[in-house]
């Protein structure tokens, strides 16, 4: 049986309050940081708890899965944003139903993507998914291929780069993640001289490594099981 909205408020107040004291700690500014709702496997009621705390966007794994659930809601007011490993040959219904898409790890998905949108006369949001953490079992874009992916990016006039994204290694060592966003903010902050282009996003942090992901300068924390419990 999914959680009732009352504890849904009682988790998310919880993981702000978390989110802010990370980040005074660590010199920052709470306000720089986004919580996204992670409504994977979850009923519609999750993305519809969100938009009622106020949360404006959710992320979802699969593009079928958010479709459905978009057309369940019947709102607009709500941001979908894709999460997960997305086929060139979805680019299409990707860009219908989602507002931005974090998972862009290739050349060929960029052009696919660009043309998906400029058929439906928009600018997509993106962000760069880099395997950050070097992990085989992790898709992304090589660290190294990131500044050849970034300028690929930048050639395609109805796509718009708000920075990158990283998943970390699964580790019971937090250094390990420490270290996977220290190098996503490296590889940002070198890409954004280079190109000019501020990449203000940074996009890295889950349930169990938002603490290192804030130190080490995440934007947009995305989270599941610390709001909605275990996946269904």
């Amino acid at each position: 049986m999914f959680i009732e909205y009352n504890i849904f408020r009682e988790r998310a107040d919880a993981l702000l309050q978390r989110i802010s004291e990370l980040c005074r700690a660590g010199g920052r500014d709470p306000a720089e940081v986004t919580l996204l709702p992670v409504t994977k496997t979850h009923p519609p009621a999750a993305a519809d708890y969100a938009l009622r705390y106020g949360l404006g966007s959710v992320g979802e794994n699969r593009v079928q899965e958010a479709v459905e659930k978009r057309a369940a809601l019947a709102t607009s007011a709500l941001r979908w944003e894709l999460i997960g490993h997305l086929q060139s040959n979805k680019a299409k219904l990707a860009v219908l139903h989602f507002d931005r898409i974090q998972s862009v790890d290739s050349e060929k998905l960029l052009t696919a993507l660009d043309r998906a949108a400029a058929g439906l006369g928009k600018k997509l949001p993106v962000l760069l998914q880099i395997n950050a953490g070097n992990d085989p079992a992790k898709f992304g874009a090589e660290p190294a291929d990131a500044p050849r992916l970034l300028e690929h990016a930048l050639t395609l006039p109805h796509l718009q780069v708000d920075g990158l994204m990283t998943i970390a290694p699964l580790s019971p060592d937090p250094a390990v993640a420490q270290r996977t966003f220290a190098n996503l903010r490296c590889i940002r902050d070198e890409l954004a001289v280079r190109s000019g282009v501020p990449l203000r996003e940074l996009s890295m942090g889950m349930s169990g490594d938002l603490e290192q992901a804030i130190a080490e300068g995440s934007t947009l924390v995305r989270v599941g099981s610390a709001l909605y419990g275990s996946r269904g």
